[in-house]
């Protein structure tokens, strides 16, 4: 996935509850759907970010010496500047980019 890319705002603005409502027909389901999708956001972003450190381990000789890894600097920089992942999965439900089933409901088969 490009976090860069997804076009979801990097600060916090104020928002329409209808807007949310419009797309669930409930706050407190749109909140969980958020939430729920910023998780699954939220843990793709620390597998990418902690992939592109390990090739920065420290070995247990090296911690001796200190010393600036100007590489793992602009990794780091540049996790911290994508939006954050409830932006993302704001974005995502306003611009219908989001499956949702309902878990409960139950299905009749005649």
């Amino acid at each position: 996935m490009k976090f860069k890319k997804t076009g979801a705002q990097k600060s916090t603005i104020t928002r329409n509850v209808d807007d949310f409502v419009e797309k669930t027909d409930n706050i407190f389901q749109a909140v969980s759907v958020m939430a729920k999708r910023s998780s699954q956001v939220n843990d793709k972003m620390k597998q990418e970010l902690m992939s592109k450190l390990e090739e920065f381990a420290i070995t247990q000789e090296q911690l001796d010496e200190v010393f600036e890894n100007q590489e793992q600097i602009a990794v780091s920089k540049f996790y911290e500047s994508l939006p954050k992942p409830w932006a993302i999965a704001m974005k995502e439900l306003l611009n219908d980019e989001l499956y949702m089933r309902d878990a409960n409901a139950s299905e009749d088969k005649d």
